[in-house]
């Protein structure tokens, strides 16, 4: 009889019998009273009065009544601590016991009780057990390792358990290797920072020896540590490929990913012209259509994974097309997966055979299937030129069968081909215009509304139609009566005697009789154009229509990089980075795949000097997580606040003095490097200022390693032109602008306070919600004398960066609240980082290099900045006067780089490589920051310093 009869008993009083049972001296009976508690258990019964007696069952031989007593221990450890003590003996016996089998159940279920106190006694069982003469055991224990560490991870860095595990990758059991991977990795996702997984060409080697013999899962483990490898040079790269290459050849599917996972990072590496390269890429695609032949839980999850390869490969199935074909019986989830790769490999090649699968599928049964089909058929158009006639025709027959959600289908993607072919098929307007009666849906309404108000020259009865739509203008959605209202504007700028009745009527319905804003802002805008410059209103409305993009649903490129990276798991599936959708306190790591490099040069780390140094500073502590944005500000205690920041001179305090003097600010706004003169006239302080801030930021002059070159360097930095972040018909005629600049080493907001409202403002106050960086008021809000009506007042508010913390999403915004006579007002801006940058953020050369090799590969963020016609010297002084320091420049091969240090007021490093090529306006960006959400806020501000 099998276990199930454990089950099926509800007897009333069985604690009692059960607990006479579990002290009986027949060990058949003991097993069956265990075997009984734990069915209860499973069940859902609460069996914890019986812990005692269950303990006294684990002094045993029979190893299925120890497993099942292990079983219970580790359920109700939790909520029995002090009885679980009682066991600990029993397993420092087990650990010992000659059986590898009884060690290894120990030394697991030690791992899995989640006890703080029985945690000190696993140490000693565990080290005994990491060191074993059997395998099965040091690969349990390797796994108990990663377990303890997340009860306890101080503790496994004390009893140096972790160096144990490293050591164990060299082990000379696979399984043990995988295992031992498997909880490093495990570790380093919760301590992004940490490089545990110190991995080098020998560790590497090691790993792909141990690939060939180790499990299946213990594979997919090492496949995935490898893809977190970065190789030095395209021969290792290469070496690496032709070690995987086996794997997809794997029967498990996600063996076989995880492979092309590597391979696909792997191959960046690899030059276009190598023949290993195609060989490669002629390797990946029958593995990937073997995994189409699964189930289709599993066909779906390759099919998602095979979008994004498609996406950043597609010369790896081109020759595959038949494989996407959709069968009668896939399931819909399946069809529209494989829809979508169609189109995404659809080429002048391939298009009649794809156009004559979709022109089949158009005449299925299931309509979700019928739509996006006929939508691929226009987006083939759009995407494969030549074939834009066959698929015109090919809709024209669709829309001849009458099938009503065909027809609105084929509507909305011809619309789409007109505007990617202007002037080319507008002769099947007429048909169009033939099924105008039977669209009910907006998004096919608001196609035809569109084409006859573009075509309206060309179709005799343009205002008939379009007023037919009319009657019924209020009961329409948002979408048709916004393109109707622009439709009849573009058809009276084309026809103005015959419709100006109608334009009328539709600018009534939009604007007076619609509650809709949106609606009633676009009819208000067009009747003041059409009032008071018809001219200009014609080169508004009819303007030339910028032609659509061939595709329009491709995924960002950073983030395609990211999702290769995580091909075989969740992100692949979701197709979205996996902070998106993981939740926890495990820190975010951002993956890209590697710049393709020469065989002799490393693109990691930058060659400016032999490291000698040791890492001078620890990693900055981490800013806390966001709690309640509003709920501050909604309970502001408007008093001046108390807390100390920097001295601040009297006359700033008063907001009366500004450094760059008035007339200076426009001159700011263009190129402050341009002159000698320009810089000369910046660097004399307006009269009356105090000798601390007239002093200007250390220039940089003195520079070691002579990097200014003679370019005069301006010695302010650049201010962001004020805006309006307080509108004055939100605060009751109260309009605040304003922006952020830092000066002497003050940081300062800059406002211009305007009252537009009828009566007087005064007894101004101000205070800030707790932000990412501490921002606070240094001081009160300084407004000398009541506001009048229309009366505007500039004042500069000092502040300090030691205000209460709390992370911003983004990270650079601010909640502001201002308080007068009349009401509390809140609004929020966002500050540029350049405020944050101090005057002591240059770091010693070899400080640098140690810092740049400690911070992981994983924090480094790589952008481009487009437009840019400065010079490396030029550059470099532009972001001296940020703060932003040039700790050494080298030259090769005609590009310049920069490398240079960043320092915030918290204590965040931040270290940049700039590269700037002589004659190319395409600057390349790499960031490195142990924070690494700072590095798309210093991103932005080269951008602005060096384009301004």
């Amino acid at each position: 009889m099998t276990d199930s009869k454990y089950f099926t008993t509800t007897k009333k009083g069985e604690i009692f019998e059960l607990k006479a049972e579990l002290n009986s001296d027949k060990k058949e009976k003991k097993k069956e009273a265990v075997k009984k508690v734990i069915a209860s258990m499973t069940v859902g019964k609460d069996v914890s009065a019986l812990f005692p007696d269950v303990v006294n069952c684990m002094q045993t031989d029979n190893l299925e009544l120890k497993k099942l007593v292990y079983l219970y221990l580790m359920n109700y450890a939790k909520s029995q601590p002090d009885m679980a003590i009682m066991a600990v003996n029993t397993f420092v016996k087990d650990c010992e016991d000659p059986n590898p089998l009884i060690r290894a159940l120990a030394v697991r279920t030690m791992g899995c009780i989640r006890v703080d106190k029985i945690t000190e006694y696993l140490c000693e069982p565990l080290r005994k057990c990491l060191k074993d003469e059997d395998p099965y055991v040091r690969k349990t224990a390797a796994v108990c390792v990663a377990k303890l560490h997340d009860i306890n991870a101080q503790l496994v860095e004390d009893q140096g358990f972790l160096d144990t595990l490293k050591d164990l990758i060299s082990d000379s059991n696979p399984m043990v290797v995988a295992n031992a991977v498997a909880a490093l990795s495990e570790i380093a996702e919760s301590h992004p920072n940490s490089n545990l997984l110190d991995l080098n060409p020998q560790s590497i080697n090691k790993l792909l020896t141990a690939l060939n013999e180790c499990t299946e899962w213990g594979q997919i483990f090492i496949l995935d540590c490898l893809a977190n490898y970065t190789p030095r040079d395209d021969r290792e790269s290469q070496s690496i490929c032709e070690r995987v290459t086996p794997r997809l050849s794997h029967a498990n599917s996600a063996v076989v990913l995880s492979a092309v996972k590597v391979l696909m990072k792997f191959m960046e590496m690899l030059p276009k012209d190598l023949d290993y390269y195609g060989t490669l890429l002629k390797k990946l695609a029958p593995p990937l259509v073997t995994l189409l032949s699964a189930e289709p839980e599993l066909q779906y999850v390759a099919l998602r994974n095979i979008n994004l390869i498609v996406q950043k490969r597609p010369e790896i199935l081109k020759h595959e097309m038949k494989v996407f074909f959709v069968k009668y019986n896939d399931p819909i989830y399946v069809k529209l997966e494989k829809l979508d790769i169609m189109i995404r490999l659809a080429s002048q090649a391939n298009i009649a055979q794809v156009l004559a699968e979709l022109k089949e599928y158009a005449t299925e049964v299931d309509v979700d299937f019928v739509r996006k089909a006929v939508r691929a058929i226009g987006r083939c158009a759009i995407k494969v030129e030549q074939s834009a006639e066959r698929c015109v025709s090919t809709l024209l027959d669709l829309i001849q069968t009458k099938v009503n959600y065909v027809v609105q289908e084929a509507i909305v993607v011809i619309k789409d081909i007109f505007r990617k072919y202007p002037n080319k098929y507008e002769s099947v307007i007429a048909t169009l215009c033939e099924n105008l009666d039977s669209l009910d849906e907006p998004e096919a309404r608001a196609a035809m509304i569109w084409i006859v108000g573009e075509y309206a020259e060309r179709i005799d009865n343009a205002d008939e139609l379009l007023e037919s739509f009319l009657e019924g203008f209020h009961d329409e959605s948002t979408q048709v009566q916004l393109q109707l209202l622009t439709a009849i504007v573009k058809l009276f700028l084309k026809k103005p005697t015959e419709t100006q009745e109608l334009v009328q009527q539709v600018l009534s319905l939009a604007t007076q009789d619609s509650d809709n804003p949106d609606l009633r802002d676009r009819g208000y805008i067009y009747w003041r154009l059409l009032s008071t410059d018809p001219v200009a209103a014609k080169e508004v409305v009819l303007a030339e229509k910028p032609l659509i993009s061939e595709e329009t649903d491709l995924i960002e490129p950073t983030l395609l990089e990211e999702l290769i990276c995580c091909i075989g798991t969740l992100a692949s599936v979701y197709h979205k980075p996996p902070s998106a959708f993981v939740e926890g306190s495990r820190g975010v790591q951002h993956r890209r795949l590697p710049a393709r490099t020469g065989s002799g040069e490393s693109s990691e780390s930058p060659d400016v000097g032999q490291s000698a140094g040791v890492v001078a500073d620890a990693p900055p502590a981490v800013i806390p997580t966001q709690g309640d944005l509003l709920g501050d500000l909604l309970n502001l205690d408007l008093a001046p606040p108390t807390s100390s920041g920097p001295t601040v001179p009297p006359s700033m305090q008063m907001g009366a003095m500004d450094l760059l003097g008035g007339g200076l600010d426009s001159l700011l706004a263009g190129d402050i490097a341009g002159s000698p003169a320009m810089a000369t006239g910046l660097a004399s302080a307006p009269v009356g200022l105090p000798a601390s801030l007239s002093a200007p930021v250390s220039s940089g002059l003195d520079d070691l390693f002579d990097l200014g070159g003679g370019v005069s360097m301006p010695t302010g930095a650049y201010v962001v032109p004020k805006t309006i972040w307080l509108p004055a018909m939100k605060a009751k005629g109260l309009e605040i602008s304003g922006t952020f600049a830092r000066r002497g080493g003050v940081l300062h907001m800059e406002l211009s306070l305007t009252n537009k409202a009828m009566s007087v403002m005064s007894d101004f106050a101000v205070q800030f919600n707790r932000n990412s960086f501490g921002l606070a008021p240094a001081g009160p809000l300084q407004v000398v004398a009541p506001l009048n009506p229309n009366q505007t007042t500039e004042l500069g508010l000092p502040l300090s960066t030691v205000g209460p913390v709390m992370k911003m999403e983004p990270l650079n915004n601010l909640q502001v609240a201002v308080k007068n006579n009349i009401d509390v007002f809140y609004f929020s801006c966002q500050y540029p980082i350049s405020i944050l940058f101090v005057e002591d953020g240059k770091m010693e050369r070899q400080v640098f290099l140690a810092t740049w090799k400690d911070i992981p590969n994983d924090s480094e963020a790589q952008y481009t900045i487009k437009d840019c016609h400065l010079n490396s010297d030029a550059a470099s002084a532009r972001l001296q006067s940020s703060n932003i320091f040039t700790i050494a420049k080298r030259t090769v091969e005609g590009q310049d780089m920069l490398y240079q240090s960043i320092k915030l007021t918290n204590g965040i490093w931040v270290l940049v490589e700039l590269r700037v090529q002589t004659g190319n306006p395409t600057y390349m960006l790499s960031v490195k920051c142990r924070a690494a959400e700072v590095s798309q806020l210093v991103h932005q501000c080269y951008e602005m310093v060096l384009k301004n």
